[in-house]
């Protein structure tokens, strides 16, 4: 059975890139769906027209992180395509946030990405596929979202290394790189109209295009992916000039 797993899967980027899978990947059979929120995965599976494996975990949580590791090795998928969609962030200054949310971004967005990618890989052979969700906010530190930014400078770090590693393998890693856009991702975060500059002016993302795209560059073998030429820009801006800048031209 050829499986493609995909965290995050409950609503936003995640729920597109079930629906994009399900409609570009022949080559999968079965579409596993994980998050939190059973009834939205059920939801999701309905518009699907391949198989699909409803598993509604938390995976900051040790016992679903078990709990998928035992399905796995009941199971034994052979894991075409893996996406770790599953996170989230939070706007304030750092001094402002709750320790508990700093801990919890640290925990979804790194930790559960990387022991999902550990589960995820003995079960993956040639010609398979890891897509990670980044941000445009792992180009630079960003000011009032210094955690968030943070966990996403890991997930492209992470990844680009991993995706050297599994070059022997002919597993390609691709680090997928959205600006903002219309998903539940914005109210979590507390962004709205007017709490912050910055992103009442930066450019919308399609989500659907943004999964369109990044499954297509992931089946090209590409290592990052950003949607929009806005964003493009500002990679390439960040490369070029002192983070400190950066971050005083983008400040949130």
């Amino acid at each position: 059975m050829k499986v493609a797993i995909i965290t995050g899967a409950s609503s936003g980027l995640g729920a597109d890139f079930a629906l994009e899978t399900d409609k570009m990947r022949t080559d999968i059979d079965e579409i596993w769906l994980i998050a939190r929120r059973k009834d939205r995965l059920e939801k999701i599976a309905e518009k699907l027209g391949k198989k699909t494996k409803v598993l509604s975990l938390d995976i900051t949580s040790d016992e679903a992180l078990k709990e998928l590791s035992n399905v796995l090795e009941t199971e034994k998928p052979d894991i075409r395509l893996l996406i770790n969609n599953a996170g989230f962030g939070k706007l304030g200054f750092f001094g402002d946030l709750s320790a508990q949310d700093s801990k919890d971004m640290i925990r979804l967005n790194c930790e559960g990405l990387t022991v999902i990618t550990r589960l995820c890989l003995p079960y993956m052979r040639e010609k398979a596929e890891i897509i990670n969700t980044c941000s445009i906010a792992s180009f630079a530190p960003n000011a009032r979202m210094a955690v968030y930014s943070s966990t996403k400078a890991y997930v492209m770090s992470f990844s680009r290394a991993l995706r050297l590693e599994l070059k022997l393998k002919k597993i390609n890693v691709l680090s997928v790189c959205p600006g903002p856009m219309e998903t539940e991702f914005l109210p979590v975060a507390g962004i709205g109209k007017g709490d912050s500059f910055t992103f009442d002016t930066l450019p919308r993302v399609n989500p659907i295009k943004m999964a369109r795209g990044s499954l297509k560059a992931s089946k090209k073998g590409r290592g990052v992916y950003t949607c929009r030429l806005f964003y493009k820009f500002y990679r390439i801006l960040a490369k070029i000039l002192p983070h400190s800048l950066v971050m005083y031209l983008c400040k949130t």
